[in-house]
């Protein structure tokens, strides 16, 4: 990889460079989707994808279903999309429209549009919090970059579970739940989230932060955030 190949993107830029080929910018990976019609087709969809990126396929993770193969572009230990992952997502699309097929963010048909989930537990202490819930999923304990410096999370070392990092609080609040999820979505995937959530029966607490994140509560309080790049500088 070239130094021009590794240089990290901008979110706006990175989001804007993937969106023609069917790619959305989600928690700093390039996310897309194809839809096949059996488990053989998949398998196909996966070969060209990883002929596609020839030396550099350690940079893409598939997940293999009967009906679609989701697609997930990252530089590992980079601190967001790069541009080899820009032109491998490219690559990969074009290879997929040799196959009759698109590469897409799975709008439409009844399909789940592309999203990465991540789960926010509110903690007082989080040194002393963080070690319980990496020893209780078994994930590994990670350090990543911030806008106010570093942070502690825990991933998942399979690259399959949500990962998960901590909210900083002052002072415990018992009359809240103290987890909530992050739901991490495409752009153009957002109000149309969020006006499901309210049509079934949650909650606006805050839009203060939009087009950042909303926070949602369900009828019993239980908070989660729809999220996305945008608007966080």
């Amino acid at each position: 990889m070239t130094s021009e190949q590794h240089e990290t993107l901008g979110d706006a830029a990175a989001a804007a460079s993937i969106h023609d080929d069917g790619w959305r910018l989600l928690l700093g990976g390039a996310y897309s989707c194809v839809a096949v019609g059996s488990m053989a087709a998949a398998a196909q969809v996966a070969e060209v994808a990883v002929r596609a990126c020839g030396p550099d396929a350690a940079h893409l993770r598939l997940d293999l279903g009967d009906d679609r193969v989701g697609l997930v572009l990252r530089t590992p230990r980079a601190e967001g999309l790069t541009r080899l992952d820009t032109a491998l997502a490219a690559q990969i699309s074009s290879a997929v429209k040799e196959l009759g097929l698109a590469t897409t963010p799975g709008e439409g048909g009844g399909a789940r549009a592309v999203q990465a989930l991540e789960i926010a537990v509110d903690a007082l202490d989080i040194p002393a919090v963080v070690p319980f819930w990496a020893a209780v999923l078994g994930y590994d304990v990670v350090s990543r970059p911030i806008a106010e410096g570093q942070e502690l999370v825990v991933v998942d070392p399979a690259g399959q579970g949500p990962t998960l990092w901590f909210q900083q609080q002052d002072v415990a609040r018992p009359q809240r739940n103290r987890i909530h999820l992050d739901v991490s979505v495409a752009e153009d995937e957002a109000d149309a989230r969020v006006a499901a959530t309210l049509a079934a029966g949650g909650r606006v607490v805050s839009d203060s932060r939009a087009r950042a994140f909303w926070v949602l509560a369900d009828p019993e309080g239980n908070e989660a955030c729809v999220c996305t790049w945008q608007d966080r500088d």
